[in-house]
């Protein structure tokens, strides 16, 4: 196994997160090609694991933290680590210590750069990101927010953990309409997903429904509202995660439209 840095040769896998033999990455459309190329920018930090068969297996991505969605200055934020887990496409690679050697590979990365420490999200229950993982390899929760837990490994005595950002308002409602809110950051292939169907059911139900939508690597967007990737049917934010399909998501418009 061996890290390597992403390369324009890997960039169309990693879009689709290694799933691009899967229908519904079909749906995920750009965002995710346009939210890494601001961010390179920025500090984008991507490697890939690459197996003794020549597979990418899995991959890391990380951001400086005040360029991130989370509250906060020092050290890097970890938006995810993936392992490719499925049995379709280049197969079920977990359990071959991918996922330690890539948090070890960007560890080391952020102390080269001068980082002051690495943050992650972590559910805490045993689905995906388990936080739980983390905490195996040193890490703290320094903040919580529902089941997504907040995990910080300072680099240096003088880091200051991040914090979440915090909901501040809700969309307005306007009187006979259904009002579909879409906060988009881009950096999800799933989330990606769900804001697709999401559009092109807004489409196809034409003046009934007013869709309002809301790029929030738009720092003052971001800020404005605290959220970074959500959708709400007038005040009510539904479930995204993982992404429903497009029937679903449409019986649960046309329940709210009732």
């Amino acid at each position: 196994m061996k890290m390597i840095d992403l390369s324009p040769d890997f960039e169309a896998e990693y879009f689709q997160c290694l799933e691009e033999w899967s229908e519904d990455m079909k749906d995920s459309g750009e965002q995710r090609k346009i939210w890494y190329q601001q961010m390179l920018h920025k500090g984008l930090r991507v490697k890939l694991a690459i197996t003794d068969e020549g597979i990418v297996g899995g991959f890391i991505q990380y951001l400086p933290i005040r360029h991130s969605i989370l509250k906060g200055e020092d050290g890097y934020f970890i938006y995810c680590i993936w392992v490719h887990g499925h049995k379709a496409g280049r197969g079920d690679m977990r359990k071959k210590g991918l996922g330690k050697a890539l948090l070890l590979a960007a560890e080391e990365d952020v102390k080269a750069l001068g980082g002051k420490g690495l943050a992650a999200w972590g559910l805490i229950l045993p689905i995906w990101m388990k936080a739980s993982w983390f905490k195996k390899h040193g890490y703290r929760t320094v903040d919580r927010d529902g089941i997504s837990a907040l995990v910080w490994k300072p680099f240096s005595i003088d880091a200051v953990a991040p914090k979440w950002r915090r909901q501040l308002r809700k969309p307005e409602i306007i009187a006979g309409k259904l009002r579909i809110s879409l906060f988009s950051h881009g950096w999800c292939a799933a989330q990606n997903i769900a804001a697709e169907r999401i559009k092109r059911i807004a489409s196809e139900l034409g003046d009934k429904v007013i869709l309002d939508e809301y790029d929030t690597r738009n720092r003052i967007v971001l800020d404005s509202w605290g959220l970074s990737d959500a959708i709400f049917l007038n005040q009510k934010r539904i479930n995204t995660g993982p992404p429903p399909s497009y029937e679903k998501l449409k019986k649960t418009v046309l329940k709210q439209l009732k």
